[in-house]
Protein backbone atom coordinates (compact mmCIF):
# COMPACT_ATOMS: atom_id res chain seq x y z
CA UNK A 1 0.00 0.00 0.00
CA UNK A 2 2.72 2.50 0.97
CA UNK A 3 4.71 1.76 -2.18
CA UNK A 4 1.63 2.60 -4.26
CA UNK A 5 1.30 6.13 -2.84
CA UNK A 6 1.93 9.08 -5.17
CA UNK A 7 5.51 10.35 -4.82
CA UNK A 8 4.48 13.76 -3.49
CA UNK A 9 2.27 12.18 -0.81
CA UNK A 10 4.98 9.68 0.14
CA UNK A 11 7.39 12.53 0.88
CA UNK A 12 4.81 14.08 3.20
CA UNK A 13 4.18 10.79 4.97
CA UNK A 14 7.80 9.73 5.51
CA UNK A 15 8.48 11.79 8.66
CA UNK A 16 5.06 10.85 10.08
CA UNK A 17 5.25 7.08 9.65
CA UNK A 18 6.34 5.20 12.77
CA UNK A 19 7.98 1.76 12.32
CA UNK A 20 6.38 -0.83 14.59
CA UNK A 21 6.99 -4.45 15.53
CA UNK A 22 3.88 -6.58 15.18
CA UNK A 23 4.32 -9.73 17.29
CA UNK A 24 1.94 -12.68 17.00
CA UNK A 25 -1.26 -12.11 18.95
CA UNK A 26 -0.86 -8.34 19.38
CA UNK A 27 -4.28 -6.65 19.49
CA UNK A 28 -4.15 -3.42 17.46
CA UNK A 29 -7.63 -2.38 18.49
CA UNK A 30 -10.69 -3.82 20.22
CA UNK A 31 -14.34 -3.66 19.23
CA UNK A 32 -15.81 -0.22 19.92
CA UNK A 33 -12.44 1.31 20.78
CA UNK A 34 -11.59 4.74 19.40
CA UNK A 35 -8.75 4.27 16.93
CA UNK A 36 -5.65 6.42 17.31
CA UNK A 37 -3.72 5.09 14.30
CA UNK A 38 -3.97 3.20 11.05
CA UNK A 39 -1.48 0.38 10.47
CA UNK A 40 0.30 -0.61 7.27
CA UNK A 41 1.66 -4.17 7.64
CA UNK A 42 4.76 -4.84 5.57
CA UNK A 43 5.81 -8.36 6.62
CA UNK A 44 2.99 -9.12 9.09
CA UNK A 45 -0.60 -10.24 8.56
CA UNK A 46 -3.45 -8.81 10.63
CA UNK A 47 -6.74 -10.62 11.13
CA UNK A 48 -10.01 -8.72 11.51
CA UNK A 49 -12.32 -10.61 13.85
CA UNK A 50 -15.89 -10.26 14.99
CA UNK A 51 -16.18 -11.24 18.65
CA UNK A 52 -19.43 -12.36 20.27
CA UNK A 53 -20.48 -11.64 23.85
CA UNK A 54 -19.57 -15.17 24.94
CA UNK A 55 -16.02 -14.73 23.64
CA UNK A 56 -16.37 -16.81 20.48
CA UNK A 57 -14.93 -15.17 17.39
CA UNK A 58 -14.64 -15.57 13.63
CA UNK A 59 -12.37 -13.93 11.12
CA UNK A 60 -14.00 -11.60 8.61
CA UNK A 61 -10.88 -10.56 6.64
CA UNK A 62 -7.08 -10.58 6.55
CA UNK A 63 -4.84 -7.60 5.81
CA UNK A 64 -1.21 -7.78 4.70
CA UNK A 65 1.19 -5.56 2.79
CA UNK A 66 -1.54 -4.82 0.23
CA UNK A 67 -3.66 -2.94 2.72
CA UNK A 68 -4.29 -0.81 5.76
CA UNK A 69 -5.81 -1.64 9.14
CA UNK A 70 -8.24 0.94 10.52
CA UNK A 71 -10.32 2.00 7.51
CA UNK A 72 -13.04 3.43 9.77
CA UNK A 73 -10.80 6.45 10.42
CA UNK A 74 -11.05 7.71 6.85
CA UNK A 75 -14.54 6.35 6.22
CA UNK A 76 -16.14 8.78 8.64
CA UNK A 77 -16.05 6.85 11.91
CA UNK A 78 -13.50 6.56 14.70
CA UNK A 79 -14.35 3.04 15.86
CA UNK A 80 -15.41 -0.34 14.49
CA UNK A 81 -17.24 -3.38 15.90
CA UNK A 82 -14.36 -5.70 14.92
CA UNK A 83 -11.08 -6.60 16.63
CA UNK A 84 -7.71 -6.45 14.85
CA UNK A 85 -5.14 -9.08 15.89
CA UNK A 86 -1.73 -9.89 14.43
CA UNK A 87 -2.10 -13.31 12.82
CA UNK A 88 1.45 -13.64 11.51
CA UNK A 89 4.29 -11.77 13.21
CA UNK A 90 6.31 -9.17 11.34
CA UNK A 91 6.74 -5.45 10.96
CA UNK A 92 4.82 -2.50 9.68
CA UNK A 93 4.21 1.23 10.03
CA UNK A 94 1.54 3.23 11.75
CA UNK A 95 0.18 6.69 11.01
CA UNK A 96 -1.82 8.86 13.39
CA UNK A 97 -5.56 9.29 12.93
CA UNK A 98 -5.08 13.01 12.31
CA UNK A 99 -2.51 12.43 9.57
CA UNK A 100 -4.55 9.84 7.67
CA UNK A 101 -7.68 11.99 7.79
CA UNK A 102 -5.77 15.01 6.47
CA UNK A 103 -4.21 12.93 3.68
CA UNK A 104 -7.57 11.46 2.70
CA UNK A 105 -9.24 14.85 2.57
CA UNK A 106 -6.55 16.79 0.70
CA UNK A 107 -5.38 14.36 -1.97
CA UNK A 108 -7.60 12.86 -4.67
CA UNK A 109 -5.26 9.97 -5.61
CA UNK A 110 -4.89 8.92 -1.95
CA UNK A 111 -8.64 9.06 -1.41
CA UNK A 112 -9.31 6.98 -4.52
CA UNK A 113 -6.64 4.42 -3.57
CA UNK A 114 -8.08 4.02 -0.08
CA UNK A 115 -11.64 3.75 -1.37
CA UNK A 116 -10.70 1.11 -3.96
CA UNK A 117 -8.92 -0.85 -1.23
CA UNK A 118 -11.99 -0.55 1.01
CA UNK A 119 -14.22 -1.94 -1.73
CA UNK A 120 -11.87 -4.90 -2.18
CA UNK A 121 -11.84 -5.48 1.60
CA UNK A 122 -15.65 -5.43 1.73
CA UNK A 123 -15.69 -8.08 -1.01
CA UNK A 124 -13.36 -10.24 1.07
CA UNK A 125 -15.61 -9.83 4.13
CA UNK A 126 -18.76 -10.71 2.21
CA UNK A 127 -17.19 -13.74 0.52
CA UNK A 128 -15.81 -14.97 3.84
CA UNK A 129 -19.32 -14.90 5.32
CA UNK A 130 -20.70 -16.89 2.37
CA UNK A 131 -17.80 -19.36 2.51
CA UNK A 132 -18.17 -20.01 6.25
CA UNK A 133 -21.88 -20.67 5.79
CA UNK A 134 -21.88 -22.90 2.71
CA UNK A 135 -18.51 -24.61 2.20
CA UNK A 136 -16.76 -27.54 3.86
CA UNK A 137 -14.10 -26.79 6.46
CA UNK A 138 -11.21 -28.20 4.42
CA UNK A 139 -12.15 -25.84 1.56
CA UNK A 140 -12.36 -22.92 4.01
CA UNK A 141 -8.90 -23.83 5.30
CA UNK A 142 -7.55 -23.88 1.74
CA UNK A 143 -9.02 -20.42 1.11
CA UNK A 144 -7.57 -19.10 4.36
CA UNK A 145 -4.12 -20.52 3.62
CA UNK A 146 -4.09 -19.09 0.09
CA UNK A 147 -5.12 -15.61 1.26
CA UNK A 148 -2.39 -15.76 3.90
CA UNK A 149 0.25 -16.95 1.43
CA UNK A 150 -0.65 -14.06 -0.90
CA UNK A 151 0.37 -11.69 1.90
CA UNK A 152 3.59 -13.41 2.95
CA UNK A 153 7.02 -13.93 1.46
CA UNK A 154 7.70 -17.64 1.32
CA UNK A 155 5.45 -20.65 1.80
CA UNK A 156 5.48 -21.04 5.58
CA UNK A 157 3.03 -19.82 8.20
CA UNK A 158 3.48 -20.02 11.97
CA UNK A 159 0.03 -20.67 13.41
CA UNK A 160 -1.37 -23.11 15.96
CA UNK A 161 -4.52 -25.10 15.26
CA UNK A 162 -6.21 -23.34 18.18
CA UNK A 163 -5.61 -19.95 16.57
CA UNK A 164 -6.83 -21.20 13.20
CA UNK A 165 -9.97 -22.52 14.89
CA UNK A 166 -10.57 -19.08 16.42
CA UNK A 167 -10.10 -17.45 13.04
CA UNK A 168 -12.52 -19.76 11.27
CA UNK A 169 -14.99 -19.87 14.16
CA UNK A 170 -14.90 -23.69 14.46
CA UNK A 171 -13.77 -26.33 16.93
CA UNK A 172 -10.08 -27.18 17.11
CA UNK A 173 -10.87 -30.82 16.32
CA UNK A 174 -12.39 -29.74 13.02
CA UNK A 175 -9.22 -27.87 12.07
CA UNK A 176 -7.12 -30.91 12.99
CA UNK A 177 -9.22 -33.14 10.73
CA UNK A 178 -9.13 -30.66 7.85
CA UNK A 179 -5.36 -30.13 8.17
CA UNK A 180 -4.76 -33.89 8.20
CA UNK A 181 -6.80 -34.23 4.99
CA UNK A 182 -4.68 -31.59 3.26
CA UNK A 183 -1.48 -33.16 4.57
CA UNK A 184 -2.54 -36.62 3.41
CA UNK A 185 -3.23 -35.14 -0.03
CA UNK A 186 0.33 -33.81 -0.15
CA UNK A 187 -0.72 -30.16 -0.14
CA UNK A 188 0.74 -29.01 3.19
CA UNK A 189 3.02 -30.11 6.00
CA UNK A 190 2.01 -29.26 9.55
CA UNK A 191 4.19 -29.67 12.63
CA UNK A 192 4.62 -27.77 15.89
CA UNK A 193 2.51 -24.82 14.91
CA UNK A 194 4.22 -24.40 11.55
CA UNK A 195 2.32 -24.86 8.28
CA UNK A 196 4.30 -25.26 5.07
CA UNK A 197 2.47 -25.14 1.74
CA UNK A 198 4.17 -27.65 -0.55
CA UNK A 199 1.65 -27.72 -3.41
CA UNK A 200 0.03 -24.35 -3.99
CA UNK A 201 -1.57 -25.28 -7.34
CA UNK A 202 -3.10 -28.26 -5.56
CA UNK A 203 -4.51 -25.97 -2.85
CA UNK A 204 -6.01 -23.73 -5.53
CA UNK A 205 -7.70 -26.74 -7.14
CA UNK A 206 -8.95 -27.98 -3.76
CA UNK A 207 -10.39 -24.70 -2.50
CA UNK A 208 -13.86 -23.36 -3.22
CA UNK A 209 -14.71 -20.53 -5.62
CA UNK A 210 -14.42 -17.93 -2.84
CA UNK A 211 -10.65 -17.51 -3.09
CA UNK A 212 -10.78 -16.75 -6.82
CA UNK A 213 -13.63 -14.26 -6.35
CA UNK A 214 -11.66 -12.29 -3.76
CA UNK A 215 -8.39 -12.39 -5.68
CA UNK A 216 -10.05 -11.28 -8.91
CA UNK A 217 -11.61 -8.29 -7.15
CA UNK A 218 -8.31 -7.22 -5.57
CA UNK A 219 -6.56 -7.54 -8.93
CA UNK A 220 -9.33 -5.56 -10.64
CA UNK A 221 -9.51 -2.71 -8.14
CA UNK A 222 -5.83 -2.52 -7.22
CA UNK A 223 -3.80 -3.72 -10.22
CA UNK A 224 -0.79 -1.48 -9.57
CA UNK A 225 -0.86 -2.13 -5.84
CA UNK A 226 -1.07 -5.92 -6.17
CA UNK A 227 1.88 -5.88 -8.56
CA UNK A 228 4.16 -4.02 -6.09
Amino acid sequence: MLAALPEAEWRLWMPLLEPVELPLGLVLYESGQTLGHVYFPTTAIVSLLFVLKDGDSAEIAVVGNEGVVGISLFMGGDSTPSRAVVQSAGRGYRLSSTAIKEAFNRNGPVMHLMLRYTQALITQMAQTAVCNRHHALDKQLCRWLLLSMDRLQGNELVMTQELIANMLGVRREGVTEAALKLQAAGLIQYARGRITVIDRPGLERRTCECYAVVKKEYDRLLPDLMAV
